[in-house]
């Protein structure tokens, strides 16, 4: 998608219409509040136009300073942030021209439903007919029409989270940003408006980025995610991409379940060994990754990927194994989820289809998955 000028604004699309959107840049960036560790430490990351970049990670990450300091309500301690490659670092919020959206909807109670959106419009002193025009078709993009007179205490929480977002894009904003906007919804809900974000960033085609703490969450809305850590970026990538290929131990275990066998350091080219057994590597996928895997390292399977057998005579050529015990079983309606006890104080898990379980809390099994399954990740 090609870049929007650095004057350019999107407009907001009617159904089926995708527009550009507005591609930030984070050049080093730094900001220090004066302790011992930075809130975020030397960022770099570029956020294509029209793309769903999503900031995840734990509490105290630097996800939400990293967004704020887009939005211009920090100030950078060094480094550079820009705008279709205008350098933004030093404007004031307002002349940087984005969208927020808080987890708080921050709606005036004393306004309607219409004059909640119409309000950015008015501050930008717009012509009363322009400002109509707008209001009318965002109401119809967040599928409020016909709720124009209504109070925001007469609204759902899922109604006053969309008029929100309504109110956030009606200025057509160089890129969208989400402070953790569904934090505060219910499970159900938080899909639904999951499903409606999706949809309305399809048809805007703008710049989103999202920050939030919930993995599903990210994996859901996301094209790429951004996955920070003590103030840094750990790892960006596809929803897949992070999950089926983590690049180190903190990756591997923040998104799903995980099964963690740590291994030291030492070569992984040839194989590995974990307490005396030798595990075959998939060579391919450790020869492109060689330099990142120089340290201590640890061999991580996902749940969905081991296979449990009664003996190890049951496991097939090739594939790598673990002798382990059935600690309990856990069913979850189309599969169930063993749990399992290995050597040196191991522990993992199992998924399996719920009919192919023929095993109890206690029995002595051997887990085994194929090379090709599992991942040599940095420890």
């Amino acid at each position: 998608m090609t870049t929007t000028s650095a004057t350019t604004t999107p407009r907001i699309a009617v159904p089926g219409t995708v527009l550009q959107g507005t591609r930030i840049g984070l050049d080093n960036i730094r900001k220090d509040y004066g302790g011992e560790i930075p809130a975020v430490d030397g960022i770099n990351l570029t956020i294509q136009p029209g793309e769903f970049m999503t900031l995840l990670g734990p509490s105290g990450s630097g996800k939400t300073t990293t967004l704020n300091l887009i939005a211009g309500f920090e100030t950078l301690t060094s480094g550079t942030i820009t705008l279709n490659e205008q350098e933004v670092s030093r404007l004031p919020p307002h002349k940087r021209n984005l969208g927020m959206l808080f987890q708080s909807y921050a709606l005036f109670p004393h306004m309607t439903v219409a004059q909640n959106v119409a309000y950015p419009l008015q501050e930008r002193k717009l012509p009363k007919a322009e400002i109509q025009e707008r209001v009318t078709r965002v109401l119809q993009l967040v599928q409020l029409t016909g709720r124009d007179d209504n109070y925001p205490s007469q609204l759902s929480g899922g109604q006053q989270q969309r008029v929100a977002l309504a109110r956030a894009i009606v200025f057509e904003p160089r890129a969208l940003l989400l402070d953790e906007p569904l934090g505060a919804l219910d499970r159900n809900l938080r899909a639904a408006l999951q499903a409606e974000i999706r949809r309305i960033h399809r048809e805007v085609g703008a710049t989103f980025v999202f920050v939030t703490h919930d993995q599903e969450e990210a994996m859901n809305l996301s094209d790429r995610i951004a996955l920070f850590n003590a103030g840094h970026i750990e790892q960006v990538g596809t929803p897949e991409a992070l999950y089926q290929k983590p690049e180190t131990l903190f990756a591997a275990q923040f998104f799903g379940d995980s099964n963690v066998f740590s291994l030291g350091a030492g070569p992984v080219t040839g194989g590995v060994t974990w307490r005396g057994r030798s595990w075959a590597v998939d060579g391919s996928t450790v020869a492109e990754r060689a330099t990142s895997l120089d340290g201590s390292t640890a061999l991580m399977v996902r749940p969905e990927s081991l296979e449990i057998a009664h003996a190890e005579k049951d496991v097939p050529v090739g594939a790598n194994f673990a002798s382990a015990r059935v600690r309990d079983i856990e069913y979850m309606g189309s599969y169930r989820t063993l749990l399992l006890d290995f050597e040196g104080n191991v522990t993992g898990k199992a998924r399996l289809d719920a009919v192919a379980v023929d095993f109890e809390p206690g029995d002595s099994v051997v887990a085994w998955w194929r090379p090709v399954s599992q991942r040599i990740v940095a420890a």
